[in-house]
């Protein structure tokens, strides 16, 4: 029953996220007023909007103006439910006030995470008033860990190589924004592997990097072979760097370690 709710939360969260994200391009508080149609601007009665039920009743369409509802509020409602629920998972959540609050901390994240990719893919902009909030989480979810940490008599110097690996993170990523003036990559990416560097800690950066810009290439490369993008189009990076977050986060390291097999 626990990973029931655990699911149906990442729904619930996963309708709120879409509505922050809606809200942050028109400059609107998604804390206040109710939520409206973007076409008609009709007021939304709560059957309109239960997560992925009332999309699939609508049969995608809003009731009142029958315009098409963007499959973006499903696949985000959805992706957000699994992804609390592969966390509560991983983490063999239990009725603990320690565990519900590492979960309550990562599923915070990971809602950041969630806003960063979709909005930067859909505007090509980090918002600053997603990010710096993501970073004070970040930075607290580190000090919970080392007191966690603490308790059970194990080192807490790992705090500080989260300080450490959010600066060298986003040092590399600043000097490929001076180098390139700008061009290769965006100033929001810079704060973002900041965020990243805090969260993951060391060496767990250095995989996601590496995996961002494997994953960035792969899908560079398919797009301009199907004739989406060219050479010198713009692509947004964060869907990439957040994309290698989560894989990096669940995989523990192990991707790296699998790497470096190769060689040694």
């Amino acid at each position: 029953m626990s990973f029931v709710f655990v699911f149906l939360l990442g729904l619930s969260v996963g309708s709120f996220l879409n509505c922050v994200i809606y809200r942050l391009d028109k400059k609107e508080s998604p804390l206040f007023g109710r939520s409206f149609c973007p076409h008609c601007h009709h007021k939304l009665e709560w059957f309109d909007l239960i997560p992925i039920v009332s999309f699939l009743l609508l049969k995608g369409k809003c009731r009142y103006c029958h315009k098409k509802i963007s499959w973006q509020y499903p696949i985000i409602e959805i992706t957000v439910a699994l992804l609390f629920l592969l966390l509560a998972v991983w983490l063999k959540l239990k009725i603990q006030l320690s565990s519900l609050l590492e979960f309550s901390f990562l599923a915070i994240i990971f809602s950041f995470l969630i806003i960063i990719f979709v909005y930067d893919l859909k505007k090509y902009i980090i918002p600053d008033k997603v990010i710096f909030p993501a970073i004070f989480i970040a930075f607290f979810y580190q000090i919970f860990k080392a007191i966690e940490f603490e308790k059970k008599g194990f080192d807490v110097f790992f705090f500080w190589w989260a300080i450490f690996s959010a600066f060298v993170a986003a040092g590399f990523f600043l000097s490929i924004y001076l180098i390139s003036k700008g061009k290769w990559l965006g100033f929001g990416d810079v704060k973002l592997v900041f965020f990243m560097g805090l969260f993951l800690s060391w060496p767990k950066i250095l995989e996601a990097i590496f995996l961002a810009f494997l994953i960035g290439a792969i899908v560079g490369i398919i797009l301009i072979a199907r004739g989406k993008k060219t050479p010198d189009s713009e692509i947004p990076f964060a869907p990439f760097l957040v994309t290698a977050t989560l894989i990096v986060f669940f995989e523990g390291g192990r991707l790296l370690q699998w790497y470096l097999s190769g060689f040694f």
